[in-house]
């Protein structure tokens, strides 16, 4: 993973977004694997409010892919036929193809440790910024940690789109104590479930490693790998802090099809996440059924290719694989889906 900072970053004006947005997956039953929802047999229809949604196969693996040029700008324009997709070296036939600007469900984990008193000012702004540049169907929510993890929206409101609420919730809370960064995102990946929106991402700026966290590193990371969260990492460091582990937040950037960004200034970090807004806005959509059935409960490898006359070198960003779901688990899955449609 490449280092990058908001001089380079996405310099691709925002995609004009459709009159009639693609929402995947309005009604789904989720469960615990990557970029992959179980509903009806593949099709698409129009519902009586004019809105289209996507019924998909129960094995279908949906992907949400960022395509970048050698000059790391982002790249529009491409069709189905531009991408080849691998499941574990094998090339999939692509059963469906989206560019469209959806609603995502988003959660802003905040490090609140003591550490981070000088750039608070700086993070809340960019967080605003963040929500000033998404989607505006967006479902957005704060996680506030330092040695504890709490939630900034009050405790019945799961998600909102309103700046003032979302700036109280990156406010209320003082910048003092140790850091659980790993509790934080594993809350964080859990209250996502709660969203409505197929795709979902988590926005992490932290200063430092892990001192206080009950979770372990390898735990955090198997439930990244097994949701379908895109994570997006944003590390402020400080030379004399001995904490710091910026290899832990490319790796959560990295197995989830998310990116890691170490700016030299919290001055930067408006930017950046003013990047990630269209960094998400302008994703593809790749759908496929894996060509060979495997085993369940097994983790399949991805890999995602884009090649395009007159287009140059193309890098595709996207997460690294997906978990089968064991036969209980997919009982489990069934049962639960038959109740919710009781």
């Amino acid at each position: 993973m490449t280092k990058r900072t908001a001089s380079d970053t996405y310099r691709n004006p925002r995609f004009a977004w459709s009159s009639s947005i693609l929402c995947l997956l309005a009604f789904v039953v989720s469960i615990s694997t990557p970029d992959a929802a179980f509903s009806q047999p593949l099709a698409s229809a129009q519902s009586d409010s004019g809105d289209y949604t996507l019924r998909v196969d129960a094995n279908l693996v949906i992907l949400s892919a960022t395509v970048l040029n050698h000059n790391n700008a982002l790249v529009s324009g491409l069709s189905k036929d531009d991408f080849q997709v691998y499941e574990d070296h094998a090339l999939q036939s692509i059963k469906h193809f989206s560019h469209e600007d959806i609603p995502v469900t988003v959660g802003l984990v905040i490090d609140n440790s003591g550490s981070m008193a000088s750039k608070r000012a700086d993070v809340i702004d960019a967080a605003l910024l963040f929500a000033q540049s998404s989607n505006p169907q967006d479902q957005i929510f704060v996680v506030n940690f330092n040695e504890h993890v709490s939630f900034g929206l009050p405790k019945d409101i799961h998600f909102t789109d309103r700046r003032d609420q979302l700036q109280l919730a990156l406010s209320t809370i003082h910048t003092i104590g140790e850091t659980a960064l790993y509790d934080a995102i594993a809350s964080s990946i859990d209250h996502l479930k709660l969203g409505k929106c197929d795709k979902k991402v988590l926005i992490v700026i932290s200063d430092g490693g892990d001192n206080a966290s009950k979770h372990s590193l390898a735990q955090v990371i198997s439930m990244a790998k097994a949701s379908d969260a895109i994570i997006y990492a944003i590390g402020i460091f400080d030379e004399q802090d001995g904490d710091q582990n910026p290899d832990v937040l490319k790796r959560f950037a990295k197995e989830t099809g998310g990116e890691a960004f170490f700016p030299e200034s919290s001055k930067e970090i408006a930017s950046i996440c003013e990047g990630i807004a269209r960094d998400i806005r302008n994703q593809y959509t790749l759908a496929y059924v894996p060509a060979i059935p495997k085993p369940s409960g097994g983790y399949r490898m991805i890999d995602v290719k884009a090649s395009a006359p007159r287009r140059g070198r193309l890098s595709v960003r996207t997460r690294t694989g997906y978990f089968v779901p064991s036969a209980s688990q997919s009982q489990a899955l069934r049962t639960v889906g038959h109740d919710a449609k009781k």
